[in-house]
C-alpha cells in the first residue's frame, strides 16, 4: 500500500509537538489529521477510522486512554501509538493493557516516531509478504490465521490487536517451548524497534485476559519464572 493512501491521526494538545509530528508525517507522504483534544478526535475518528492513530495520554476533554478504549472497541486491528512522558510508567503500561501497540516517550526524535509508524503500518498490511504465504496455525484448541489476523479458541473468535497476534503466534507455533522476552520482542517487533520487558508482559497479560473472556478455564499461556512464556497446546 502506498503511504499516500494511508491516513494518520495525531491527537496531541501541545501545539508545537502536534505540528512537528504532522509536518514530519506529511513530508513522508502520509495524509495527516491533527486534533488538540480527545473529544474532537473521537467525533471525527468515530465516523471514519484512520490507518494509524498517535495519541498523547494527557489530552483534554477525553484523555488518550479513553480514546484508545473507544478506537480499540471500533477496530482491534487499528495500529495505535501512545505518546507519553518518561515518568508516566503507570499510564504507559495501562495504555498497553488497554490496547495500544507501541509508545514513544517525550522527548523523542521524529526519526524514532517515523520508525515506529512505518513498522506498524508495514505489519498491518494484509498483503505483506511475510503473511501472504503462511497457512493457519493450530495448537490444541487455538487456531491462528496469519493472513487474516484472526484468532479462534474452541471455535470462538478472540479479537487480538496486531501485536498481540504476533506474540501469540510466536508462542503457539512451537507449543511447550519457552520463549524469552527478547525472542518475543523479535517476533512482535521484527523491525527491531526497541521495547522493554514490561511492554511484552503487558501484551501477554491482555492476551490472557481476552482468552479467559471466551473460556474461563483457559490455562494454556504460561509464565515461566526467570525465563519467559510458553504456550501449552494440551495443558494439564
Amino acid at each position: 500500500m502506498s503511504t499516500l493512501a494511508q491516513r494518520i491521526a495525531v491527537v496531541e494538545d501541545e501545539e508545537t509537538i502536534r505540528e512537528a509530528m504532522a509536518t514530519a508525517l506529511r513530508k513522508a507522504g502520509y495524509r495527516v489529521e491533527s486534533y488538540g483534544d480527545g473529544a474532537d478526535a473521537w467525533n471525527a475518528l468515530g465516523r471514519a477510522l484512520p490507518d494509524l492513530a498517535i495519541l498523547d495520554i494527557g489530552v483534554p476533554r477525553m484523555d488518550g486512554l479513553e480514546l484508545c478504549r473507544r478506537l480499540r472497541a471500533a477496530a482491534e486491528s487499528l495500529p495505535i501509538v501512545f505518546v507519553t512522558s518518561r515518568e508516566d510508567e503507570f499510564d504507559r503500561v495501562l495504555g498497553l493493557e488497554i490496547g495500544a501497540d507501541d509508545y514513544v516517550c517525550k522527548p523523542f526524535s521524529m526519526r524514532e516516531l517515523m520508525a515506529r509508524v512505518k513498522a506498524l503500518l508495514r505489519r498491518a498490511s494484509p498483503a505483506a509478504d511475510r503473511m501472504a504465504s503462511e497457512q493457519p496455525i493450530t495448537a490444541g484448541h487455538l487456531v491462528l490465521d496469519p493472513l487474516r489476523l484472526s484468532t479462534t479458541w474452541k471455535g470462538s473468535s478472540v479479537p487480538l490487536t496486531m501485536t498481540e497476534f504476533m506474540l501469540l503466534q510466536a508462542l503457539a507455533i512451537r507449543p511447550g517451548v519457552v520463549k524469552t522476552r527478547d525472542q518475543l520482542m523479535d517476533s512482535a517487533y521484527p523491525e527491531r524497534v526497541s521495547v522493554t520487558d514490561r511492554t511484552i508482559d503487558s501484551h501477554v497479560k491482555r492476551i490472557r485476559r481476552k482468552l479467559l473472556a471466551v473460556d474461563p478455564a483457559f490455562a494454556s499461556l504460561e509464565a515461566v519464572y526467570g525465563a519467559g512464556y510458553r504456550f501449552l497446546a494440551d495443558p494439564e
